[in-house]
């Protein structure tokens, strides 16, 4: 009997494991029966890939952070299960404004829509969002938005993943100079070559100069200013997209994924985090009594 038993639960765990590899991960493209389910078989985890719209040198699409970052995330989520959010790129891009293409919202306008989005993914059951950045330039917004996550009290958790590195180790090498390869140099190039081969033109790679202007070399590293980048790269390319190699791209992106995998399969784990942050929300309601 117990045998029978065992055997009824084994089937019925690789019948569950077998349902949720037909679900898409994709939030537009399930039902509404089917979202239900997807958010038991992620455990209320869900992934919200966050890119932008913005020049990217002469070679690559407008959408280049957004494509990569989402075609990430979506091979991240075949290996750990979660509900992916559609394309989203309402980020901070203001130093991009004199480049055809950019959509540039206002810093306020940024801030209410993500909190508004990730609420509302909580309301349909995203008790852990994990916002998955693939544009440099929000690397200074999101992590001001994690931490206004305390100024009131809710009953969901954000965690960010933050853009890493996609030199994947045992993989092809890097060819060139890494110090300036951060925007259509040949990280994000390769990249492309492996997510959207069909709207890269390499043809155009070198048709401007990635190369550092260092236009505010007269200011030390200490001070920082808003128009550096501009200052270094006034025609929002930096690197050598020419270098670059399907075959760099594959691995770094196979790379990625892996590191949004472990990092979903963490998330899943964490109940520390919701705990804590209750318990702080308590103790802001009467900071008096909090023991000194």
């Amino acid at each position: 009997m117990l045998r029978r038993l065992a055997l009824i639960v084994s089937l019925l765990a690789a019948a569950s494991a077998v349902y949720a590899q037909t679900l898409s991960p994709k939030w537009e493209e399930l039902t509404a029966p089917d979202f239900v389910t997807a958010i038991h078989q992620s455990q209320g985890t869900c992934v919200l890939p966050f890119g932008i719209l913005e020049k990217h040198g002469p070679h690559l699409p407008l959408g280049t952070d957004l494509l990569d970052v989402r075609f990430a995330a979506l091979n991240a989520v075949k290996q750990e299960y979660a509900v992916v959010f559609p394309e989203y790129y309402f980020g901070q891009i203001f130093e991009a404004q004199q480049e055809p293409g950019t959509v540039a919202y206002s810093l306020s306008t940024q801030l209410i829509l993500l909190q508004e989005t990730v609420k509302e993914m909580a309301r349909n059951g995203c008790k852990k969002v994990l916002i998955v950045n693939g544009h440099g330039g929000n690397e200074y917004l999101l992590p001001l938005f994690a931490q206004a996550q305390l100024a009131t009290p809710r009953d969901y958790v954000v965690y960010l993943f933050g853009i890493p590195s996609r030199n994947a180790p045992g993989g092809p090498k890097h060819k060139s100079d890494p110090r300036s390869d951060m925007h259509a140099g040949e990280t994000e190039t390769a990249a492309m070559l492996a997510a959207r081969p069909d709207l890269v033109h390499m043809d155009r790679a070198e048709q401007e100069s990635g190369a550092d202007q260092n236009r505010l070399k007269g200011l030390p590293n200490t001070v920082y200013t808003g128009i550096w980048w501009y200052a270094k790269f006034p025609d929002h390319y930096a690197g050598e997209g020419s270098a670059a190699t399907k075959e760099y791209g594959e691995a770094g992106q196979k790379f990625w994924s892996q590191q949004i995998a472990e990092a979903l399969k963490a998330i899943k784990a964490d109940t520390d985090s919701l705990k804590l942050q209750n318990e702080f929300f308590e103790k802001t309601q009467h900071p008096i009594d909090t023991k000194q």
